[in-house]
């Protein structure tokens, strides 16, 4: 299997793992944090939401550069328009996967900040990153939301709110 299939079966299946995640943010907590420096509720659902636009960046640009491009990760102000954000991030992701080559893949990508970089890899690097950043957040979340006494799903097998423990 060449690694494009297999990179679209990735984003698949963590895009259905992290829909079921998304799918439970309570529209009243949006605001709740669990301390001073953690992030809002809100601020980290939308992180997860947009982090297939990530995928999308590796495979169709160069770079990220803040000093020139300022990053909007979308906003939604309840769940069904999170839902809705994270499916429209999605298909892209998956539609701009399937049309990259594997030597595309090889190429150089960069994170930075006008002459600040804050990182390089190779585009196949940055959609694994992509992957790797969604399912840390999607676990951070989990951890909010076990915090508000909601039902976790489970991600890689039953949650203990499945198994009824």
């Amino acid at each position: 299997m060449k690694i494009i299939q297999k990179l679209l079966m990735e984003i698949e299946e963590e895009g259905q793992r992290t829909r079921k995640m998304l799918a439970i943010v309570p529209n009243d907590q949006y605001n709740w944090q669990p301390h001073a420096k953690s992030m809002p509720v809100k601020d980290l659902a939308l992180h997860i939401a947009d982090l297939p636009t990530w995928i999308t960046l590796a495979v169709t640009t160069d770079e990220l550069d803040f000093a020139t491009s300022p990053y909007n990760p979308g906003n939604a102000s309840n769940t069904e328009e999170l839902l809705a954000l994270f499916e429209k991030n999605q298909a892209k992701a998956k539609a701009d996967m399937a049309q990259a080559t594997e030597k595309q893949l090889e190429e150089p990508w960069s994170l930075k900040n006008g002459e600040v970089v804050y990182m390089t890899l190779s585009k196949y690097e940055t959609v694994r990153h992509a992957l790797a950043q969604t399912i840390h957040h999607r676990a951070q979340l989990g951890v909010y939301l076990r915090l508000l006494n909601i039902p976790i799903p489970g991600s890689y097998g039953p949650s203990a709110d499945e198994q009824g423990l």
